[in-house]
C-alpha cells in the first residue's frame, strides 16, 4: 500500500468527523431559520406533519450531501497538491 493511502486513511477520518459536525450545525441553523420549532422533527415525532418530517428530512440531506461533498473534494485537491497524485 503506497505511503499516501496510508496517511490518506487518519486525514479522511478526521475530515469526515469534522464535516458530520459541520453539517449538523448548518442544518440546526437552517431549521431555525426556516423552520417553526428550534429542533428538527424525528421522523417518529407524533406530534408533527408528515410534510414537516419529509421536509426536514430532505433539507437535512441536502445540506449533508452538500457538505461531504465540498469536504471530499478539498481533500482530493489538497492530496494532489500534496502528492502530486489524486486519489481514487
Amino acid at each position: 500500500m503506497k505511503a499516501s493511502k496510508i496517511a490518506d486513511k487518519p486525514i479522511g477520518l478526521a475530515l469526515g468527523a469534522l464535516s458530520g459536525l459541520t453539517a449538523g450545525a448548518l442544518f440546526k441553523q437552517a431549521w431555525k431559520t426556516i423552520g417553526h420549532d428550534h429542533d428538527a422533527p424525528d421522523a417518529t415525532d407524533e406530534n408533527r406533519g408528515w410534510s414537516e418530517v419529509l421536509i426536514a428530512a430532505v433539507l437535512q440531506g441536502a445540506i449533508f450531501a452538500g457538505v461531504k461533498a465540498a469536504v471530499d473534494r478539498g481533500g482530493a485537491a489538497a492530496t494532489r497538491r500534496l502528492t502530486g497524485t489524486w486519489p481514487g
